[in-house]
């Protein structure tokens, strides 16, 4: 491949006159922003371990009152990219967020999504525009726009995993939020996620069918490791499922995947090579996770 000309071999009058109309060159850099073949990424095989996690957490709690953090988070934040951004990928946000009991998580919506699934605890829950839902490994849905908030009504700390595609809605100018009131359970909302009760069959009223954009915000935990277990019963040496708008059958978010994997014990799941970054958090159990990155050689993280 022919090497491009460089930054430095221009006169240094010609630099200086482009950079005075706000112009510069692009060849210098064409080869690091548009490499041959394959994506040249900076994204790093990373594993962040709860029992690191989680008395830095604690004592988050005990050095920050909730009224003086909003969101008491522990960004988990990728060496790769620096540890002064918060990114787990060029796209995706990963943090570990601590409500103590009593606590009050303030209502507010903003423009990135975002989900959240419980690492540890019980007695909080989630509102999600009037639905409550209870966070016991359960997955949570928080679309962009729609007002959420959050509370624990438990005797010990609950902590779960935000995932939002914060990264790119910063990078494209578009992040902001707005505070809003205490939200009023509302009983129609309570029934919205529980009336999608079996596959292929969604509610319908007066031969209507649900006009949200999001008609399912909350995915139960228990629901999703029967469908696992009947899976693997079937000889399948592992089984994967994918989170779904049960009105559309596309992603349950336009922006971020989500799926549940169960692997049996002494078996092997090999996935498929992709271009777009995969974070994994296990809910049970413990297993070696092995990477290849552009060619990169194999490599356990334990």
């Amino acid at each position: 491949m022919t090497d491009l000309g460089r930054l430095d071999d221009l006169p240094q009058a010609y630099v200086d006159a482009l950079r005075a109309h706000n112009l510069l060159p692009l060849w210098p850099s064409l080869r690091a922003v548009m490499p041959a073949n394959r994506p040249s990424p900076r994204t790093a095989a990373t594993l962040w371990r709860y029992s690191d996690i989680r008395p830095l957490l604690l004592e988050a709690g005990r050095l920050t009152p909730i009224e003086k953090a909003e969101r008491r988070v522990l960004v988990l934040a990728n060496p790769g990219h620096g540890l002064d951004r918060m990114q787990a990928s060029p796209s995706m946000y990963l943090g570990m967020q601590l409500l103590l009991p009593g606590e009050w998580a303030p209502a507010h919506r903003h423009t990135p999504n975002a989900v959240r699934m419980v690492v540890e605890g019980d007695g909080a829950y989630t509102t999600v525009e009037g639905e409550r839902c209870e966070m016991n490994g359960d997955l949570i849905l928080t679309p962009t726009g729609l007002w959420h908030e959050h509370g624990h009504e438990g005797k010990a700390p609950v902590v779960w995993l935000d995932v939002l595609d914060l990264p790119l809605v910063y990078y494209l100018e578009t992040s902001y939020h707005e505070a809003g009131p205490t939200q009023v359970a509302n009983k129609d909302a309570l029934r919205r996620s529980s009336a999608y009760h079996a596959a292929g069959l969604a509610p319908t009223k007066y031969l209507k069918r649900h006009a949200s954009q999001y008609p399912m915000l909350h995915f139960a935990y228990e629901k999703t490791r029967q469908s696992l277990d009947h899976l693997s019963s079937k000889g399948e040496a592992h089984a994967l499922l994918t989170f779904i708008n049960p009105e559309t059958g596309s992603d349950a978010l336009q922006m971020l995947g989500f799926y549940a994997l169960r692997i049996g014990p002494g078996q092997h799941c090999h996935l498929p090579a992709q271009s777009s970054a995969m974070f994994m958090h296990a809910i049970e159990g413990c297993c070696d996770v092995g990477w290849s990155i552009a060619g990169q050689s194999e490599t356990s993280l334990g």
